[in-house]
């Protein structure tokens, strides 16, 4: 270590830790695979793509995360993230309660429905333990506006109560996705440890550039188009062996 950075004087963390550098370690718990919302549970499709050999390699698992970058999470959960955001601190159930909505309609299988309201119901149960204030609107007693407990929605609750900014939970999120994407790639294909983190470097090289074209995503071109996905999805639900939830 050079001497420029070696500083062997006491740390006083009253004065060196504020609140942004707190706001990174609550966002680093709500993306830390070992919150108890499942996360790791979920293939969304892949699983089966590697039954059918359509992912059998490193290079090809990596297109089919491309894909779904591209044409899903820059298209609408990004997107769709941002605007829950503003509702959130904005306090526009209306808002919140379109744009859930929407994000629902556009899950197109059931398996990845029950993966959204799944996260969602563990996510808003787990912040309530938290002391994370949730709207009772969000959580309807007779399943009227189910599409609300959703984990989007559950991040942006977390984010407006641990003053999380707007683009560090995008990258948290997307990172979320990515590391459990490469992860159950890794158990599938299958690929060694060394792979996989080579992967999510190759990936993240990516993410900076997906949430700038996210933030740019106009209200009418929110959507994601991922027929392959869909497809795999709607297999996996009746693939006879499986590692990963349907």
């Amino acid at each position: 270590m050079t001497s420029a950075l070696k500083d062997n004087s006491p740390v006083n963390t009253e004065h060196r830790v504020g609140n942004t550098d707190v706001a990174s370690f609550r966002l680093f718990q709500l993306i830390s695979p070992s919150l108890p919302i499942g996360g790791f549970t979920y293939s969304q499709g892949l699983e089966w793509a590697v039954e059918a050999g359509w992912v059998d390699s490193q290079p090809k698992m990596m297109d089919w995360l491309e894909m779904m970058l591209a044409n899903s999470l820059v298209t609408l959960e990004l997107p769709i993230l941002a605007k829950l955001y503003h509702a959130v601190h904005q306090d526009d159930f209306t808002q919140i309660e379109y744009w859930c909505d929407y994000l629902y309609s556009c899950r197109e299988t059931s398996e990845l429905r029950a993966e959204e309201l799944q996260r969602g119901k563990a996510l808003f149960t787990l912040l309530k333990q938290l002391d994370i204030p949730i709207d009772a609107r969000w959580q309807p007693q007779d399943n009227s506006h189910a599409a609300t407990q959703n984990q989007l929605l559950g991040f942006c609750a977390a984010a407006k109560a641990w003053s999380i900014p707007l683009l560090n939970l995008q990258q948290g999120y997307v990172w979320s996705w990515a590391e459990n994407m490469v992860m159950a790639g890794v158990k599938l294909v299958p690929l060694g440890q060394t792979a996989g983190q080579k992967s999510l470097i190759e990936l993240s090289d990516w993410l900076p550039k997906a949430i700038e074209k996210a933030n740019q995503i106009s209200d009418d071109d929110i959507g994601s188009f991922t027929p392959a996905v869909a497809i795999a999805s709607s297999r996996h639900e009746t693939q006879y062996t499986r590692l990963f939830r349907s």
